[in-house]
């Protein structure tokens, strides 16, 4: 079964009640979107956003069992494989799943899930509290400052960015401009939730 984008939020909101979770599923859900159209997949645009806004879907009830759980919530919804493949890839060397990203937009979730929380948080100690006038010098600074956001692994960001064969940097570059280009987007959405 595939989902549109209003069964797939309602889904996710079946599990996830916490604000801080719904909006990094929001912000996910943007910067997937935005890498399918930036990489050449924009016929998969909707795809790859559902997988975001879908890939913690059992983090918030079941933490322990992160990206195991998730399979049997979606096989009980009778997803598609190919969404439950990516959702459950996404915490390879993390969680207790050995699914590897295989696919580009498996290992874009795979480097950017982290990542958005890491620029997620520096953006809260802006004065303007926005990724808006946020430059990569200073995202690669708070990347560096292992105690700053210490919940995101610098390790699976790197991790991600060698999966995809680009240099990190360039991973920090395109995550930062596709979190500006959502940013509006998110805010309203994750306001009227």
């Amino acid at each position: 079964m595939e989902l549109n984008r209003q069964q797939a939020l309602d889904l996710l909101k079946t599990y996830n009640k916490e604000p801080f979770h719904l909006r990094h599923a929001l912000t996910v859900e943007a910067v997937m979107g935005w890498f399918a159209q930036e990489l050449g997949y924009g016929d998969q645009a909707d795809f790859w956003a559902t997988v975001g806004l879908l890939h913690d879907l059992d983090f918030e009830q079941w933490p322990d069992e992160h990206c195991v759980k998730v399979r049997e919530l979606m096989e009980a919804q009778g997803l598609d494989s190919a969404l439950i493949h990516a959702v459950v890839s996404h915490g390879w060397g993390m969680t207790g799943t050995d699914v590897q990203p295989e696919h580009q937009m498996e290992k874009v979730l795979f480097a950017v899930d982290e990542l958005t929380g890491l620029i997620g948080a520096a953006a809260l100690m802006r004065p303007s509290k926005s990724v808006q006038d946020m430059e990569l010098s200073s995202l690669r600074k708070k990347f560096k400052d292992k105690k700053f956001a210490a919940g995101c692994s610098r390790d699976t960001i790197s991790q991600g960015a060698q999966l995809l064969g680009w240099e990190l940097n360039d991973l920090l570059d395109r995550t930062l401009q596709a979190m500006k280009a959502c940013e509006g987007d998110i805010e309203r959405e994750a306001a009227a939730l």
